[in-house]
């Protein structure tokens, strides 16, 4: 087997991504996660190039531009509750962990349920809850949260979703067609919600009531 230096792949990959992202809390939060740990075996090579990898059930972890992108738009400074739709690999959970107070995570395959569980646990983050979610888009019996990081593309902003965003809160998703959607940056206020065009991207169809119908 080839030996890969991991370490020096990472910082490789945060080197790149500072000439876009200037969030420096978050650079810093990537550059400590073992990405490699979070992709198939057969991957592993692979996990620090800028791109999204399959992680199996027609499912990705994102591209790290994505998600550095995405955890920068949350304006996280620690305190916070966030709502994580879309568990994956918990590459993304991991990153949330080091950045702010408590990670309540869902996700829809209980295979995915059980390996993010158990990767998380092992690598002692002991302020991530991964459930197993349902019918509904969200978890509401945690809700309100301060931010809602949303990693699957939706055909609207799911009103259910804003209901369990406090106001002032912050909300990422992808919207769009199930092919290619925007990031939009949703903050809540009492009479509004001011949103934001972040570009272009393409995620997996977010499954559930007011969003793709799915099995």
């Amino acid at each position: 087997m080839i030996n890969i230096d991991f370490e020096v792949l990472r910082a490789r990959l945060i080197s790149h991504l500072r000439a876009e992202i200037k969030d420096e809390r978050v650079l810093a939060t990537m550059s400590r996660i073992p990405r490699e740990l979070f992709v198939p075996t057969d991957k592993k090579h692979q996990a620090y190039e800028d791109r999204p990898l399959s992680i199996g059930y027609e499912q990705t972890i994102s591209q790290p531009y994505i998600i550095a992108m995405m955890t920068s738009a949350l304006e996280l400074s620690g305190k916070e509750k966030v709502l994580e739709v879309g568990t994956g690999s918990g590459y993304q959970s991991a990153i949330l962990a080091e950045l702010t107070r408590l990670i309540i995570s869902v996700e829809r395959l209980p295979a995915l349920v059980k390996t993010a569980r158990e990767l998380l646990d092992k690598l002692g983050y002991d302020n991530i809850k991964v459930h197993l979610s349902r019918k509904k888009l969200g978890w509401q019996l945690e809700a309100p949260y301060d931010a809602i990081i949303v990693t699957a593309g939706a055909p609207q902003i799911p009103v259910i979703l804003l209901e369990q965003l406090k106001t002032g809160g912050r909300m990422v998703i992808p919207v769009g067609s199930q092919y290619d959607q925007q990031l939009v940056k949703i903050k809540k206020y009492k009479d509004r919600n001011a949103m934001q065009n972040l570009g272009g991207c393409r995620f997996v169809p977010l499954i559930g009531e007011d969003a793709w119908i799915g099995d």
